[in-house]
């Protein structure tokens, strides 16, 4: 069952999903929610710069696998001391669960609701938090997944486990045939671990339950849950990926959190200072 034929098939999905996904969680009229988005890019400069600053970290990460390519070439591998410990787990979930119908669907998880999770997290916290606590938060707690990750994509690399193990297959392209043309510049073979579809998968659902939007945590927490069985059952990682990435999400999600309301102080004493110059300047002018 063949769902995406090119990256342009995964556009139109994942735009299509944001939109659902916008009214689910927000309840109102997604286009709304993208106008306040555009509407706080123009009118609040720290909304822009966080906004920007995500955006650069994902870039940083498309930097890193040409960085990867010209000048770590001969970095060792690490993948068949990672196979030595957990043994043939992959190849045994993936051999007791492979069906057609369950391939379509973590596939479209993997590729489309994994991405759409984050966009969506961004559009909701900014139509429902008035004060971008959670915005912010967001925006942290990603850039700092990518901090992290990066470094060990660099200096300890580990290949998939398809690529490195016959007895798994790589079910992917069962429904993205050219996965490996078109998908495969934005995830290198070998930048495993730690698993950052697991972290920000995780990250996202911890920030789901910490902004009180209860659907909208149980939406990112069984997501969050499928992401992680799907990154065994496609044949794409290894456990130990897992488990690094999800200690990487819940250390994300936590500083993320610790920043945003340390940024949120640092406003409001800015905010009084301005109002109380302010105020001095008419008292003296009167």
């Amino acid at each position: 069952m063949v769902l995406f034929q090119n990256m342009t098939t995964v556009t139109i999905y994942t735009t299509l999903t944001v939109i659902v996904l916008l009214w689910y969680a927000g309840r109102t009229n997604p286009f709304r929610i993208g106008g306040l988005f555009l509407r706080e890019l123009a009118t609040s400069r720290s909304y822009l710069v966080h906004f920007v600053a995500l955006l650069g970290i994902l870039f940083l990460n498309k930097i890193e696998l040409t960085v990867e390519t010209k000048y770590f070439i001969n970095t060792a591998d690490y993948t068949g001391f990672f196979q030595s410990i957990e043994g043939n787990f992959v190849s045994n979930l993936q051999h007791t669960f492979e069906n057609p119908i369950l391939t379509a669907v973590l596939a479209f998880i993997y590729v489309v609701v994994f991405q759409s999770l984050l966009i969506t997290s961004i559009g909701v916290y900014t139509y429902k938090d008035s004060t971008k606590r959670m915005f912010y938060a967001t925006c942290y707690a990603i850039m700092i997944n990518y901090l992290v990750a990066i470094p060990f994509y660099l200096l300890l690399p580990i290949n998939e486990v398809w690529h490195h193990d016959p007895s798994v297959r790589f079910l992917m392209l069962d429904v993205f045939p050219t996965f490996e043309t078109e998908y495969r510049a934005l995830s290198g073979l070998n930048n495993c671990f730690p698993s950052l579809h697991t972290s920000i998968s995780v990250t996202l659902a911890v920030l789901a339950i910490r902004s009180g939007i209860k659907r909208w945590a149980w939406f990112c927490g069984i997501i969050a849950a499928c992401v992680i069985f799907a990154i065994f059952y496609l044949g794409i990682h290894w456990l130990i990926d897992m488990c690094g990435g999800l200690l990487l999400g819940l250390f994300a999600s936590t500083v993320g959190l610790r920043l945003s309301k340390a940024t949120l102080r640092m406003r409001t004493r800015r905010i009084g200072r301005i109002a109380a110059a302010r105020t001095l300047t008419r008292e003296e002018a009167n």
